[in-house]
């Protein structure tokens, strides 16, 4: 059994953002010499997400314009109250999930034809990273 666990680091211009790592993935898993397995992609702070979905930018505009409606981020939120500006960004990391876990066939990410990994920043311009973790044959 082989395995890898490295670090991806991203200190994002924007409060908000929306960046495609499924390059960066892929080469860890090329890196681990994995053939047959699976990846943990997990955001290791709690106000930023990982998730797959499509790479079209009409799509990465319509998650910011929806996330913005289910959770507004002026409202008086109770968790602001502790000094801290970034409760919507809280909620928003629950409604998108923490982590994706994939099959790794061939060496490579077993993925349908649009399926890309996202690292989704809720409360940036801060030095933040995402754990990736290799485990197979």
């Amino acid at each position: 059994m082989k395995s890898l666990t490295e670090h991806l680091w991203f200190n994002t211009k924007n409060r908000i953002d929306f960046i495609n790592i499924t390059d960066k993935v892929q080469d860890l898993i090329k890196k681990s010499g994995v053939k047959e397995g699976i990846v943990l992609v997990n955001a290791m702070h709690i106000t930023a997400s990982v998730y797959i979905n499509d790479a079209e930018s009409g799509l990465i505009n319509d998650y910011q314009k929806w996330l913005k409606e289910l959770v507004p981020m002026d409202k008086n939120y109770e968790h602001n109250l502790t000094g801290e500006d970034n409760a919507y960004a809280h909620l928003m990391r629950t409604i998108m999930g923490r982590e994706v876990v994939c099959a790794i066939s061939n060496g490579k990410l077993d993925f349908g034809p649009w399926e890309q990994i996202y690292y989704a920043e809720f409360d940036g311009q801060r030095k933040k990273r995402v754990m990736v973790k290799i485990i197979g044959e």
